[in-house]
């Protein structure tokens, strides 16, 4: 490597490279979001009822998270661009499917599904091709900062956008926005984006894994769904989900014995860095997400705010994103990764206590901005640093399980964080969902304090200790 010249691409090239990848990251996290601030509109519309439109959100999530590990190892046989573009187009589709639905089945059908899929499939070659493309701690951290920024303001800026839109003309506009820019974003990869490494179509592919991997995690968070309905039916699902899961690291362990590859090594489950990266990665999306979408039902259906008024509210959580990516690449140049990590959990803990605070008395709308406006500083200063630690800690011929794992994790942290709290806040109340969300930042923050205080990346050929 000499000059600005990255795997032979200058960085003006690469620049080029990060703009639909963080796009597409963008996009992806918005819609996990938006609709929180559409509950309201979308169940009249619809004829259903909160707990149809967070069904609606939890099962788009969880198709994500089953379906990253499958996604990632899709790359090697498929190829990275060309993987990335079918996602999209795929994600084009559910975005315009769920436009028009007139009914609460056909938008699950196009948000929950089509656009689950299609964020399973684009979402593993944007996290592979930053890997591949920036070699270097510093640059591969600045453009994980990128698209992780990317990420965290989407989703944080999610209900403010989907407010507006909504409430100037409708919900549905907010799904045609979504497919409007997943047309930019395939015009901008058409020649930005290039495949570093050839597809290799001879691979074998891990069927029955998939097949057992997201249908384990499926049945477990729809185990916790039926928490406010029938608590033995949601304990038979959980144990089931966990059955499966157990069954899915029994077939890995026999494939592996037989030499054969499997849909993911358990070699990847051997790195303590990469694991403590993943239960915080995990945390994180589960507060973001489950923090959107309690407070935004609660604004709405207990407060009787409507979509624009809630999504204004949550201007404090994007601007605290925004300021912390701004910012990222400063911090990781002045502070270590752990030390990153662990004030975003303590700032983001502080942001949720703040909001526990708001179930006594009668505070105003704006009451809720000093803890969202933590919640968003705290995680948009660990999003990036978590993500470098796992990514990181395996070389280039790993990127493709890793990062399916690494999606697959935060997604699922994503799905939970709204199967938990909403359920909680639907059965119980605001402040026990609140109070809930506050003991597993808990579990994060002791995961970050496990972190090492260096890390060392890994080269080819084996992965990192």
């Amino acid at each position: 490597m000499a000059g600005n010249v990255v795997i032979g691409r200058t960085k003006q090239e690469l620049g080029r490279v990060l703009v639909p990848l963080a796009l597409a990251q963008f996009i992806c996290s918005f819609a996990g979001s938006n609709m929180n601030v559409m509950i309201n509109d979308m169940s009249e519309d619809l004829n259903t009822t909160v707990e149809g439109i967070q069904t609606a959100i939890t099962i788009f999530l969880l198709v994500m998270a089953a379906l990253m590990i499958p996604g990632g190892k899709l790359t090697d046989l498929w190829g990275r661009k060309r993987l990335f573009i079918i996602g999209l187009s795929l994600y084009g589709v559910g975005a315009v499917t769920s436009a028009v639905a007139p009914n609460l089945f056909v938008l699950i059908i196009g948000n929950s599904i089509l656009e689950g899929v299609g964020t399973a499939l684009l979402i593993p070659p944007v996290y592979i091709l930053t890997t591949m493309l920036f070699t270097d701690v510093t640059s591969r951290a600045k453009a994980f900062g990128v698209i992780s920024g990317m990420g965290g303001i989407g989703a944080a800026a999610g209900p403010l956008i989907g407010g507006l839109i909504s409430t100037a003309i409708s919900w549905r506009a907010a799904f045609i926005f979504q497919a409007l820019i997943i047309v930019i974003i395939i015009l901008l990869s058409r020649r930005a984006v290039q495949d570093p490494v050839p597809a290799d179509p001879s691979k074998p592919f891990d069927s029955m894994g998939a097949v057992l991997s997201a249908a384990g995690l499926v049945v477990l968070v729809t185990g916790i769904m039926l928490a406010d309905n029938d608590l033995l039916l949601m304990a038979v699902f959980m144990a089931a989900g966990a059955l499966l899961l157990l069954w899915f690291f029994i077939h890995v362990r026999a494939k592996e014995r037989k030499g054969e590859e499997p849909l993911l090594s358990t070699g990847l489950f051997r790195n303590r860095t990469s694991n403590l990266g993943l239960i915080t990665q995990n945390v994180q999306w589960l507060l973001l997400l489950g923090t959107s979408f309690v407070v935004s039902a609660y604004l709405q259906v207990v407060r009787g705010y409507n979509a624009i008024e809630t999504g204004v509210i949550f201007t404090a959580a994007t601007a605290g994103i925004l300021v912390s990516s701004i910012a990222a690449e400063r911090l990781a140049r002045r502070h270590k990764q752990r030390t990153l990590v662990i004030v975003g959990f303590i700032v983001t803990l502080c942001g949720i206590a703040l909001l526990v605070a708001m179930v006594n008395g009668n505070p105003t709308a704006w009451a809720f901005a000093p803890g969202l406006l933590l919640i968003g500083l705290g995680v948009g200063a660990m999003l990036t640093p978590s993500v470098n630690l796992v990514q990181s800690s395996f070389p280039d011929e790993l990127q493709g399980e890793i990062s399916g794992l690494s999606r697959s994790v935060s997604n699922l942290g994503s799905s939970l964080g709204t199967a938990v709290a909403g359920t909680i806040l639907i059965t119980w109340s605001y402040g026990l969902a609140m109070i809930t969300l506050a003991v597993l930042g808990l579990v994060g923050l002791v995961a970050a304090f496990m972190l090492p205080i260096n890390l060392v990346p890994a080269k080819s050929g084996a992965p990192a200790d």
